[in-house]
């Protein structure tokens, strides 16, 4: 992990600290309405604290979800 990647981790933790439920949710709706590029840190972040935080099922859980909803050919992007 570089240094970039920790501030960047850290920031948002600061910027997180002491939200409630409704804060989160507002943040994590926010970033996906707004489809921007620069949210998705954020959002891997707080799905890192979920992950780091949940037992093996509800991992399961989430994995096995996220696989149902991923598209089975996706075009490729351009760059």
């Amino acid at each position: 992990m570089n240094i970039a990647s920790l501030n960047l981790r850290q920031a948002i933790m600061y910027k997180m600290q002491g939200s409630n439920a409704n804060a989160v949710e507002e943040t994590i709706s926010d970033a996906i309405t707004s489809g921007q590029e620069k949210t998705l840190p954020g959002l891997g972040v707080l799905f890192e604290v979920l992950w780091q935080n949940s037992d093996n099922s509800a991992r399961q859980e989430m994995v096995e979800t996220i696989a149902e909803h991923l598209p089975a050919q996706a075009q490729k992007p351009v760059l």
